[in-house]
C-alpha cells in the first residue's frame, strides 16, 4: 500500500482590501499559525454582493496592493480568482478554487465576525458550508451565532481596531496612516489614491 499523504490546509481570506492594512495581515498570519494552514490566499473581491459602494481604488489597484503586502511572506499569496465579470459570490470562488487545487485540499475561509454575522444571507450558503470550514476573527462590538451546518473555528486573540474606511478617511484629509504596510503606503502615494478630490461613490 502506498503512503497516505496528509491533506493540505488552505486558508482563503477574502475582502475588499480598500486598502489592505496591517490588521488584515495580522489576521491572515494568526489564522495560519493557530490552525496549521499551509498557506493563506488573500483574495480581493472584484464586486462584493453585500457592499454597494466602493471608494477610491479599482479592483486592479486593490489586487496590486495585496500583491505588494504579501511579497516576501512565504505563508501568504495574493490570489486573483475573483477577476471575473459579475458579483463575487463566495460559492463561485470556492468552486473555481476546488477546480484549481483538486480534492486533496481542505479550505478554511477566514472572515471577520461582522461579515460572518450575515452569512445566512449569502448565495447558496448551504453549499458554502459544505465546501469550507470558517475561521472567524473577533471584532469589537460584533457577536454571531453559528448556523446549523457551519463548521466554525474562533480566532479571538487579536484586537482589530483598524478599519479600511477609517484609513481612507485619514488619507483623504492628508493624514498619514501608520496602519498600512510600507509598500502599500508607497503605492497609494504614487497612484494618488484616496485623495479627497478623487473620493467617489460608485
Amino acid at each position: 500500500m502506498g503512503m497516505i499523504l496528509p491533506r493540505k490546509r488552505l486558508g482563503l481570506y477574502g475582502g475588499t482590501f480598500d486598502p489592505l492594512h496591517k490588521g488584515h495581515l495580522a489576521v491572515a498570519r494568526a489564522a495560519r499559525q493557530a490552525f496549521g494552514l499551509d498557506r493563506v490566499l488573500v483574495i480581493p473581491n472584484r464586486l462584493p454582493p453585500h457592499k454597494q459602494a466602493l471608494t477610491g481604488a479599482s479592483y486592479e489597484q486593490r489586487l496590486e496592493m495585496v500583491r505588494l503586502a504579501c511579497a516576501g511572506d512565504e505563508g501568504l499569496e495574493a490570489c486573483d480568482v475573483e477577476d471575473r465579470e459579475g458579483k463575487s459570490y463566495t460559492i463561485q470562488t470556492l468552486e473555481r478554487l476546488r477546480e484549481s487545487y483538486g480534492s486533496g485540499v481542505d479550505f478554511f475561509f477566514i472572515i471577520g465576525a461582522d461579515a460572518f454575522a450575515e452569512v445566512l444571507t449569502w448565495y447558496r450558503v448551504a453549499e458554502v458550508f459544505a465546501m469550507t470550514e470558517f475561521i472567524v476573527a473577533a471584532r469589537p462590538g460584533f457577536d454571531y451565532e453559528v448556523p446549523a451546518g457551519a463548521r466554525v473555528h474562533r480566532l479571538d486573540s487579536l484586537d482589530l481596531s483598524e478599519s479600511s474606511s477609517g484609513i481612507r478617511a485619514r488619507l483623504a484629509q492628508g493624514l498619514g496612516a501608520e496602519d498600512l504596510p510600507e509598500a502599500v503606503a508607497d503605492y497609494i502615494r504614487r497612484a494618488g489614491l484616496y485623495r479627497k478630490e478623487r473620493m467617489t461613490v460608485v
